[in-house]
C-alpha cells in the first residue's frame, strides 16, 4: 500500500521509547512488520517499530529453557535459531512474516500450534505514561488470533520483550495430514524436518509479499455450531473441519472457495488463486479496495452459508 505516516520512530531500547513519548506526535500507531495491517489511507500520527534484536537464554532446567527476545526480532529467523539449538515450540510456525512483538499481539498460529502455547510473559512499555508492565500468559487473554493487546488495551502498550518457555524435549505435533505426509517424506518428525515441511507447504499455497502484496490469511476461520456444520456438511460431505473449543471450525478458504471467489478479482485486488484465504494486490491497490473485495466475499459467504466471516487482517 502506498501510504505515508507523518512521523516514524524506530527505538532500540525501551529508554528511547520512553524518551520518544516525552514529545510525540498523536494519534501513535505500534507496528512490527506490519505484514497484518491494512492501511486504508495516510496515518495523521506517529509510527513507532521497536529495532530490539536480542535473543537470551534466561533459565534452564532439564526439559524446558526460558528465552527472552527483542520484539524486533523477525519472527522466522527466531524459529530458525530455535530449530539450530534444539528447541521445540515454535518450528510449525516457520515462514509466518512479521517480528517477534506482533506474535504476543495476534497470536499467531498454524499447524496446531499457537504463540500463546510457548509464550510465558510479554513485557511491555505504557504509551500513556512510559511505566513498564509485565503481562502474564494469563493476563493476555489469549484466545484464536486474539490477545488483550487487541481488545481491552488495543493502542496502549508496546511491547518490548516477549519470554517464551521451550521444550528440550521432542514434542512433534503433526496433526495436520498434509504436514505429518511431508514430514514422513523428509525422514522423520526431527526440528530441522518440520520446519522445511511447514516451509515447503506454506511456499506451495502462500504468495510472497515482497513479490505479490499480500497480508497472508485475510479472514479467521470460523468456529460454528454443530448443528451449523451438520447442515453444511448435508450439502457438502466433503466439508473438512476441525474440532475447536465451542464447536467445530470450518476453513474459511474453503467457505470462499465455494463462493466461487477462488482466483478472482475485483478491481486491483484478487482472490489468489492457489489459496482462497489470501487476498492480493495485483497492482496499484488502495485500501478501499481491497476492504471493497473482502466485505464482497463476507456478503457472498453469508447468503450462502449462514456464517459472517470475521477478518484477521487489522484495518487502519
Amino acid at each position: 500500500m502506498d501510504v505515508r505516516a507523518d512521523s516514524l520512530i524506530d527505538w532500540a531500547t525501551t529508554d528511547e521509547l520512553k524518551n520518544a513519548l516525552q514529545d510525540i506526535e498523536k494519534p501513535v500507531l505500534m507496528i512490527g512488520g506490519g505484514s497484518n495491517l491494512l492501511f486504508m489511507g495516510d496515518f495523521k500520527g506517529t509510527v513507532l517499530h521497536s529495532t530490539i534484536s536480542t535473543i537470551e537464554i534466561i533459565g534452564s532446567t532439564d526439559d524446558h529453557v526460558h528465552v527472552k527476545v527483542g520484539a524486533g526480532v523477525i519472527w522466522d529467523d527466531f524459529v530458525a535459531w530455535c530449530t539450530v539449538n534444539g528447541f521445540w515450540g515454535v518450528e510449525n510456525l516457520s515462514a509466518i512474516p512479521g517480528e517477534v512483538g506482533a506474535s504476543a499481539v495476534q497470536n499467531i498460529g498454524a499447524y496446531g500450534v499457537e504463540a500463546k502455547d510457548v509464550i510465558d510473559t510479554v513485557q511491555t512499555i505504557c504509551l500513556a505514561d512510559g511505566t513498564e508492565r509485565d503481562f502474564s500468559n494469563s493476563e493476555c487473554n489469549y484466545a484464536y488470533r486474539q490477545s488483550i493487546f487487541k481488545n481491552e488495551l488495543k493502542g496502549q502498550y508496546a511491547v518490548a520483550y516477549v519470554i517464551y518457555t521451550l521444550s528440550k524435549v521432542p514434542q512433534p505435533k503433526l496433526g495436520y495430514g498434509a504436514l505429518e505426509q511431508e514430514v514422513t517424506r523428509l525422514g522423520g518428525p526431527t526440528l530441522a524436518n518440520i520446519r522445511q515441511a511447514v516451509i515447503a507447504i506454506r511456499e506451495s499455497k502462500l504468495p510472497d509479499p515482497k513479490v505479490l502484496g499480500n497480508a497472508g490469511s485475510f479472514f479467521m476461520n470460523p468456529v460454528i455450531s454443530e448443528l451449523e456444520f451438520n447442515i453444511i456438511r448435508s450439502n457438502y460431505p466433503d466439508v473438512p473441519s476441525y474440532a475447536a473449543p465451542g464447536g467445530v471450525k470450518v476453513p474459511a478458504g474453503w467457505l470462499i472457495e465455494k463462493t466461487g471467489w477462488k482466483g478472482r478479482s475485483l478491481g486491483p485486488a484478487a482472490v489468489y488463486e492457489k489459496q482462497a484465504l489470501v487476498l492480493v494486490n495485483k497492482g496499484g491497490a488502495t485500501g478501499a479496495d481491497v476492504k471493497r473485495l473482502a466485505d464482497t466475499i463476507i456478503a457472498d459467504v453469508k447468503q450462502k452459508f449462514g456464517i459472517t466471516l470475521s477478518t484477521e487482517v487489522n484495518y487502519i
